[in-house]
C-alpha cells in the first residue's frame, strides 16, 4: 500500500511537470516576430529613395516644348502657350526677329524644361507668364546676353530684374546681336508701363482722319497696334476683312486687345 501511494505521488508530480514545461513554452514570444519589430521602421518614408531624390523647387514644372512660335513665346505639348516673361524679342517681321526666333528654337525646341513662375499666372491673351530653365541655362537671361532679346520687366514679376539689366548692360556694350545688326532699338530696363508716342497728323487711309493707328493682326495671331512715326508704321497694310482695325486711341486699342508695337 505505501509503495502505491509513492508510485501515484510520482506519477502526479511527473505529469505536473510535463504540463507546466508546455504552458511555459507556449507563452514565449515568436522568435520571427521578435526580429521582425526589431527592424521594422517607423517612418519608411524618411529612408525611401524618392525622398532623397529631390531635384526641383516647388515652383517649377516639367514640360516638353512642341514648338517656338516667336523668340518669346512658345507652345508647350499638351497645347498651352507660355510668354518668357522679364524680356523682348523683336515682333515678327521686325530686325533681328528671325535670328531670335532660331535661336530660341535651337534651345528649347522638342526638348523638356522646367517652367517657373513669378507672380502672375497668365496675361490678357491667357498665355502661361514664365521664365524658362534647361538643364542649368536660364533661357529668358541667355535670350538677352545674345543681343537677342532686351529686358522688359514689369510688377508684379520683378524676381529676376536685376539679372536682366546687368545682362542687357554687358550685351549692349559688347554690341551683341541686334545691337549691332539693327538700329532705333530701345532696352526697356523699367519697370514703369511704356510712355505712349505722341499721335502725330499723317495722310494715311482710315475710315476717321483722327483715327490713325493701325491695328495689324502678326502671321502668328497676335494683334499689335502700330503708332504714327514708328518704325513699321508704314509698311503695314490694314485689312478689316481679316478682323484688323483703325483705332483713335491708344486706350481703344488696348481695350479691344492689341498691344503696342515695340519698335
Amino acid at each position: 500500500m505505501r509503495r502505491f501511494l509513492l508510485f501515484a505521488l510520482f506519477l502526479s508530480l511527473t505529469l505536473l511537470a510535463f504540463f507546466l514545461g508546455r504552458l511555459t513554452i507556449h507563452r514565449q514570444p515568436s522568435p520571427i516576430q521578435t526580429t521582425t519589430n526589431a527592424v521594422a521602421s517607423p517612418h519608411p518614408s524618411l529612408t525611401s529613395s524618392s525622398s532623397l531624390n529631390v531635384s526641383f523647387e516647388p515652383s517649377l514644372q516639367t514640360t516638353v516644348v512642341r514648338r517656338v512660335i516667336d523668340g518669346d513665346t512658345v507652345e508647350l505639348e499638351g497645347g498651352g502657350r507660355v510668354r518668357l516673361i522679364g524680356i523682348d524679342t523683336p515682333e515678327v517681321g521686325d530686325c533681328y526677329a528671325t535670328e531670335a526666333t532660331l535661336y530660341l528654337r535651337s534651345l528649347i525646341e522638342g526638348k523638356s524644361v522646367a517652367l517657373e513662375k513669378d507672380v502672375s499666372e497668365t496675361d490678357r491673351y491667357h498665355r502661361l507668364l514664365r521664365y524658362i530653365w534647361i538643364d542649368d541655362v536660364f533661357v529668358n537671361e541667355q535670350l538677352v546676353q545674345g543681343g537677342f532679346a532686351h529686358s522688359s520687366t514689369f510688377p508684379p514679376d520683378v524676381k529676376y530684374q536685376q539679372r536682366f539689366i546687368e545682362a542687357e548692360r554687358q550685351s549692349r556694350g559688347a554690341k551683341e546681336g541686334l545691337w549691332l545688326a539693327c538700329t532705333d532699338v530701345k532696352g526697356v530696363t523699367t519697370t514703369k508701363t511704356p510712355i505712349p508716342i505722341p499721335i502725330q497728323s499723317n495722310p494715311t487711309i482710315a475710315s476717321d482722319s483722327d483715327c490713325t493707328i493701325k491695328g495689324n493682326i502678326s502671321k502668328s495671331g497676335e494683334k499689335i497696334y502700330h503708332l504714327p512715326g514708328q518704325r513699321y508704321y508704314n509698311q503695314t497694310q490694314i485689312d478689316e476683312s481679316k478682323g484688323e482695325k483703325w483705332f483713335c486711341s491708344e486706350s481703344d486699342a488696348s481695350s479691344a486687345g492689341w498691344r503696342r508695337s515695340k519698335i
